[in-house]
């Protein structure tokens, strides 16, 4: 395809903006313009989370039902996500942030996410 023929008028720019929303997400467009997100599907993010809270259930169940005497296992560390290598680096000039929870996503982020 060749996108002089939107300037030309033999394309029109419903069409050019659809080819442009159903790239592939391997695609250099969506890779450039959403960066590592690009890479993960819903369902990696579904599952990143499965993982995170039954290892935050495990944490808890061995924290509960220790025998006290021993110090208590730490607390897991999340899957990483793309985009948090970003927030790590800033992070770690911060140590009293090293232990914030991580941030929420808020609405404009979620409905890009969701499409």
């Amino acid at each position: 395809m060749d996108l002089l023929d939107w300037h030309r008028g033999q394309l029109s720019s419903r069409r050019l903006a659809i080819l442009i929303k159903h790239l592939p997400r391997d695609s250099a467009t969506i890779r450039d313009t959403d960066g590592e997100a690009a890479e993960w599907s819903v369902t990696d993010y579904l599952l990143a989370a499965v993982v995170d809270h039954l290892a935050a259930a495990n944490w808890m169940f061995s924290v509960v039902n220790g025998d006290g005497e021993s110090d208590p296992a730490e607390q897991p560390v999340p899957v990483p996500r793309p985009g948090d290598a970003h927030e790590r680096d800033d992070r770690d000039g911060d140590a009293a942030s090293a232990d914030a929870p991580p941030a929420v996503p808020d609405p404009s982020e979620l409905a890009r996410f969701f499409g």
